[in-house]
């Protein structure tokens, strides 16, 4: 046995150095190869080289699923105007402020009331006096008793409540026109996001198409041995990455359209296709004009002397507790022992005092006065936070505006340097590194281009917004060749 064991450990020994020197080989040539042989499986084709997502056994790139369904500016527009719950709100302000003047109006109109009862009496004063004779109960009716009574003149107590809700009711529908220009002010802004979402996947989609090429052409180059495995890494690499950005891109484009539509009032609505793109309306105003515009067509400045009066007209209100009012009444009645057996009325005119608490009324008056003075002052703050911002929305409007054209000439200085790179790279003078900076520059030079006409068209809404008038021309439109 022990024979045996010794033979195999010196046939293994013989053998050994081969299978070492096999696998030193082997691994040599692996080593010498790496670089200049092509390993398929490592390298699928460029479609297929980005994080996948799972779907019924079909790899793909999942993106937006839009409808045929076409909706511009002016529809989702038209769209809030109907269905924004703010607008809704506000309407609905402007109708129970109505119905407040009629309620103080309402001092001015006949009271009427009506009494009916039934009473078991018996009068202890008269048992006393009379005995048990004067103590007898007895039943009291009253069958019915009318009373009719006018207020005639309270030294305009009324006229002064009249004219608070009126003031009110007017705020109410100033307030309606600036929510309706909020509305509408987020509607576009959201919409222009959208717009800069479509553009952002545009150049997602054109950054995969170009890896592509870049790939497919560092592939061929290392099939052929030109290159090295590195550039093939490279290329990989980059375009997995262009990928990852169009699906987030495309996530972008759903995000967007659910804002847009919450800012519409239909959350819940389908998707739909946007055939507009952001595109360049010029705005010729001076900041005089806009500051102009805006005491003539800005709710919030027209509101501001509304909302002084009102507080005026509380403080001119809290000074008449004194007074009195003068009013006639007339009562009829029927009843008695028996339910019809008396009947009787009065008619009367009265001047009637209020309760005077000295203490109470002369703080009333003070804090009404203490309220109109803050009004003051409120809507002095107002004036300036509203010119402020109107300058602020007039100088980021005029900065975009002057980006406009340095970030359309970036684009295209950037297109020329990457078909510059590309070109060299296409007959075997380039690198990869080159041309894959040349690609990222003129993705970001895309991007930023886009996202300053984005911001040029918002604050272009920011600005009517400032201003409450519409300042878009839509027959004025410069078209920049992107």
């Amino acid at each position: 046995m022990n024979k045996k064991i010794i033979l195999i450990v010196l046939i293994l020994l013989l053998f050994m150095p081969v299978c070492f020197a096999k696998d030193k080989k082997t691994k040599d040539e692996n080593i010498k190869n790496i670089g200049n042989v092509l390993q398929k499986e490592e390298y699928p084709e460029a479609t297929k080289v980005a994080p996948y997502i799972k779907d019924e056994d079909t790899y793909i790139v999942e993106g937006s699923v839009e409808k045929n369904v076409d909706v511009t500016l002016n529809e989702c527009i038209r769209y809030a105007l109907g269905n924004n719950p703010r607008i809704r709100e506000a309407m609905e302000d402007i109708l129970a402020s109505d119905a407040r003047v009629k309620q103080a109006w309402s001092n001015f109109f006949p009271k009427l009331t009506w009494q009916t009862g039934y009473t078991r009496l018996k009068q202890l004063q008269l048992a006393d006096l009379l005995g048990s004779q004067g103590g007898r109960a007895y039943n009291y009716f009253v069958l019915g008793q009318v009373s009719l009574s006018e207020m005639l003149y309270d030294f305009g107590v009324t006229q002064n409540r009249v004219t608070i809700r009126k003031l009110e009711k007017e705020t109410s529908k100033t307030t309606l026109t600036s929510v309706i220009n909020d509305v509408i002010m987020n509607v576009k802004a959201d919409y222009f996001n959208l717009l800069y979402a479509y553009d952002r996947r545009d150049v997602a989609e054109d950054t995969v198409k170009k890896f592509e090429l870049f790939y497919n052409q560092a592939k061929a180059f290392y099939e052929i041995g030109v290159n090295p495995k590195v550039d093939v890494t490279i290329a990989e690499v980059n375009l997995s990455n262009a990928k990852l950005e169009l699906i987030q891109a495309n996530n972008a484009i759903n995000i967007a359209m659910a804002k847009l539509n919450n800012s519409i009032g239909l959350p819940y609505q389908t998707k739909y296709n946007i055939n507009e793109r952001l595109q360049y309306f010029p705005v010729n105003i001076t900041l005089e004009e806009a500051i102009q515009t805006a005491k003539e067509s800005r709710p919030d400045l027209l509101i501001l002397d509304t909302k002084v009066e009102t507080a005026r007209q509380s403080l001119q209100l809290s000074k008449k507790a004194y007074f009195p009012n003068l009013s006639v009444e007339g009562q009829f009645a029927v009843g008695g022992k028996n339910p019809t057996s008396n009947y009787g009325y009065n008619v009367g005119g009265y001047l009637n005092f209020p309760t005077v608490n000295g203490m109470l009324i002369k703080n009333q008056i003070k804090e009404a006065r203490a309220n109109y003075d803050r009004e003051l002052a409120r809507a002095e703050k107002t004036r300036n936070s509203i010119y402020l911002e109107i300058q602020q929305a007039y100088y980021t409007l005029d900065e975009k505006k002057n980006q406009l054209p340095v970030a359309f000439l970036n684009v295209k200085k950037a297109k020329e340097n990457y078909e510059l790179s590309y070109g060299r790279y296409k007959v075997g003078v380039g690198n990869p590194t080159e041309l894959t900076d040349s690609q990222v520059a003129y993705k970001n030079a895309q991007l930023s281009y886009y996202k300053t006409l984005y911001q040029y068209n918002a604050a272009k809404a920011n600005l009517e917004k400032a201003i409450g008038k519409n300042l878009v021309d839509r027959d004025m439109v410069i078209n920049l060749e992107h």
